[in-house]
């Protein structure tokens, strides 16, 4: 029996969690051997050629607008992978780390609503004290003595939820009031072009900064196969191919319950980091992370307690 276009869609967003997770373990061996702003530079100029390759028809057919709210995206993007990847090359344990940053999802309703005025529902409420306990427990061990590696995925967390906001913003058609007091309709950007400047702007971003502050010479001198297998592996499968899975797993159905399957990823990170670097966590840390992905649920149980109600019915009429 073949598979709904609903169901293709849930299956591939799971692989993509898992790419995702995986490429957790490519960027960690890479920030090992490099400077970390240098790896993101390289990384994400590469991913974005290549999904600009392929969406350059659509990039042709953008105006001067949207090109401008790509690129902002893409700035705050830019700031939230430069503290992202700096708690990456300081981090003590990448499965906590995931969980840290996952963060973001319950941040995102919240910049929605202090910044942009929209409503959010009750459960987003109720999810932020659980995340901050899980934040605790994982912070807190020992009095408030948080790691630098902590502070930075913190950071970018609520750096991503402003990303993720304003890329949602981006994506879809809206009307607005301009200083003038007009109405002005601000055309949707379609999904591949928007990641496609994105990225190369993250790069572009990411670049600049690490010329100003970071030492190549050492990493083009050493520069080897080992190191070259990390990044290309980061760009293709975790950024463009990552990205690219996603959006075509997006398109095939309107009703896929992708915004909880996402939610996956850090427990991919923290079972592939087990593997991979051989972490452990003391039971604080499990409980810290257990809350936040609690979080993350209880944030979305309206998605949930949809899907669930799909699928019982579905059930009951086969």
């Amino acid at each position: 029996m073949p598979l709904s276009n609903t169901h293709k869609s849930d299956l591939l967003l799971v692989i993509v969690t898992i790419m995702a997770a995986i490429s957790w373990m490519f960027s960690k061996e890479a920030v090992l051997l490099m400077p970390p702003l240098m790896f993101m530079a390289i990384r994400f100029l590469l991913a974005g050629s290549i999904l600009a390759t392929i969406a350059w028809p659509s990039l042709r057919r953008l105006s001067v607008d949207q090109v401008k709210r790509s690129v902002g995206v893409g700035m705050v993007f830019g700031v939230a992978m430069s503290c992202w990847v700096m708690g990456l090359f300081h981090a003590s344990h990448v499965g906590e780390s995931a969980f840290l940053t996952s963060l973001g999802v319950v941040i995102v309703p919240v910049i929605a609503r202090v910044i942009f005025g929209e409503e959010q529902p009750l459960s987003t409420w109720f999810a932020i004290p659980v995340a901050v306990g899980g934040l605790a427990l994982l912070s807190l061990k020992n009095g408030f003595r948080p790691e630098i590696g902590q502070l930075f995925f913190v950071g970018a967390a609520f750096i991503f939820a402003l990303y993720f906001t304003l890329n949602t913003r981006a994506a879809n058609q809206r009307t607005v009031v301009n200083r003038k007091g007009e109405t002005v309709e601000k055309h949707r950007v379609p999904a591949l072009p928007l990641t496609s400047i994105a990225l190369l702007t993250v790069g572009t971003f990411t670049l600049i900064e690490s010329t100003l502050l970071e030492p190549w010479t050492p990493t083009l001198e050493n520069f080897s196969g080992v190191l070259a297998l990390w990044i290309v592996a980061s760009a293709v499968v975790g950024t463009a191919g990552r990205f690219l899975l996603q959006t075509y797993a997006q398109s095939l159905s309107a009703h896929s319950h992708g915004v909880v399957i996402l939610v996956l990823e850090p427990v991919w990170v923290a079972l592939f980091a087990a593997g991979w670097f051989s972490e452990t966590m003391s039971t604080t840390q499990l409980a810290g992370c257990g809350l936040i992905f609690l979080a993350l649920l209880i944030n979305r149980w309206g998605v949930i307690s949809r899907a669930v109600k799909g699928w019982t019915r579905k059930q009951k009429t086969i």
